[in-house]
């Protein structure tokens, strides 16, 4: 029999039990529960992936290649923990015309997934701001959409706390202006992850994504008169 793509609860019990044994002995001890449980995690994100390349066209090419590694990089961090406490995975949009991404994360107490830019570079920030200062209404009708709202409530992501350079203080789009990411989160209880219909409740939140997705992708990759940028 087919295995459900359903998130189990034995998946959140491994993460409370590893944030309070977070060391490698007890990890070595307990990896065939680790495997068991990432198997699990595979199968739901390879059940997503196959949702999702309905809608959209994902360039990651599988789910177990969507997951993230279970270890930390703690060279530059204080806490030296060497394990994260959540799975979580991300997909990449293919192609140049499709820019932006998908992220989910699982871990009790502390459940959601995301989208969008996290980290636009000067140019694609320098094109998102031209366009959203030339004129804010198609972003802000995405925005204010009510599936929108429902979803996400709001745009997310760090802003400046000054007017950006070479943009006057008292633009109407100023509130836009400030981005300097531009994200997309929608929050889930421990009851609706473990629900067997996760799977679709993250497809459909990242669904409902794509009309910001495409349009930030036509800002990026066209100029202002709608031509291919090179």
């Amino acid at each position: 029999m087919k295995q459900l793509p359903q998130i189990p609860q034995s998946s959140f019990d491994f993460l409370n039990a590893l944030k309070l044994n977070n060391n490698r002995e007890w990890f070595n001890l307990h990896k065939a529960d680790f495997e068991k449980e990432q198997h699990h995690l595979q199968i739901f994100a390879e059940a997503l992936l196959q949702q999702m390349n309905v809608h959209d066209l994902i360039e990651t090419v599988s789910g177990k290649k969507s997951l993230y590694r279970i270890y930390k990089d703690v060279r530059f961090s204080t806490d030296k923990t060497p394990y994260k406490i959540h799975w979580a995975g991300s997909f990449k949009r293919a192609t140049k015309y499709r820019r932006g991404g998908y992220y989910f994360h699982m871990e009790p107490g502390n459940s959601f997934v995301g989208g969008g830019f996290f980290g636009p570079n000067p140019q694609d920030l320098k094109l998102i701001r031209e366009d959203i200062a030339f004129d804010s209404a198609p972003l802000r009708a995405i925005l204010n959409a009510p599936a929108f709202i429902s979803t996400f409530e709001t745009l997310k992501g760090e802003q400046l706390k000054t007017t950006p350079k070479g943009f006057d203080a008292d633009h109407e789009a100023i509130d836009l202006l400030r981005y300097k990411q531009f994200l997309l989160m929608k929050r889930f209880t421990d009851a609706e992850v473990l629900d067997p219909h996760f799977v679709d409740l993250v497809n459909n939140t990242f669904k409902t994504m794509r009309p910001f997705l495409d349009y930030m992708s036509e800002v990026l990759s066209t100029d202002i008169n709608g031509l291919e940028i090179g």
